[in-house]
């Protein structure tokens, strides 16, 4: 069994029961202790776990939700990369819908300057971005809802009413993880639900998120990866994080993530 296999077995296995023992993994892989513990030593550094007295637990990640401010100071070349490309996808005459977070709230910015489009969101952040001077040729509709922090979305029934009773061309859904057991997550319960409404009533999912959500979970799964149309990421996803990707969406987008990317070509297949 080759080692990167081997690692996502033990993943997997962390995923399903929280901790693992070195000589469980030892028996269950049919490799020795010293082979597991290089295992082990790989995945630490990748902070993908922890490593504890005997085994190994999952790192501990996608517990605490940051505030917008805090997140928007974040990989910010890298959803500018991202934004760039998504708002290529967008065609004259259509109807968007934009979740709330930041990579969306930077895709905006230039939906915003795109003539006859409309423009479906449950974010403040967004819709204020639309506002802007320059930025007003889209057809902005704002759901309503409750608000919440800190991803500063409008949530629960009001929003889920208001979204249902629409049909949307693209949704460009932002997530604070992806993992491929978990699918998409995020850390609240009303957000999850607002956001698997949007995905029940679109034609097609875009999902935009940069390299670091890449293996981080929360509590709510609003989808697994196999409800992804188009997952736009950048170029800093390891070659082996893309190739797993690629088994589980329909179709990978990597952009660079310096500079303005430009459109690929091919169904199914990475886009770089």
């Amino acid at each position: 069994m080759l080692a990167q296999m081997r690692r996502n077995q033990i993943l997997e296995r962390l995923q399903a029961k929280g901790g693992v023992r070195l000589a469980e993994l030892s028996d269950a892989l049919a490799v020795s202790e010293m082979t597991v513990r290089r295992d082990l030593d790989a995945l630490e550094r990748e902070g993908l776990i922890e490593r504890v007295h005997g085994g190994a637990v999952l790192a501990q990640r996608g517990a605490e939700e940051p505030g917008f401010d805090k997140k928007s100071l974040l990989e910010q070349s890298e959803k500018l990369a991202i934004a760039q490309y998504a708002a290529q996808l967008v065609k004259p005459g259509s109807a968007i819908a934009l979740s709330a977070g930041t990579t969306t709230c930077t895709l905006a910015r230039y939906i915003g300057r795109l003539d006859g489009v409309t423009v479906v969101t449950n974010s403040m952040n967004v819709w204020h971005e639309l506002q802007q001077e320059g930025r007003r040729a889209a057809t902005v509709i704002l759901t309503g809802g409750e608000f919440r922090t800190p991803s500063d979305a409008l949530v629960g029934p009001t929003a889920d009413a208001a979204i249902r009773s629409l049909y949307f061309d693209t949704l460009f859904l932002g997530v604070h993880g992806i993992d491929p057991l978990a699918g998409l997550t995020t850390p609240n319960i009303s957000e999850a639900e607002t956001n698997r409404t949007f995905i029940s009533r679109c034609r097609k999912v875009v999902v935009v998120a940069d390299h670091t959500k890449w293996r981080t979970t929360a509590l709510c799964t609003m989808a697994p990866l196999s409800d992804i149309d188009v997952l736009i990421t950048d170029d800093k996803l390891s070659p082996e994080a893309q190739r797993q990707l690629e088994s589980h969406v329909k179709e990978l987008v990597v952009v660079p993530s310096e500079g303005a990317p430009t459109l690929g070509a091919g169904r199914g297949n990475t886009r770089t």
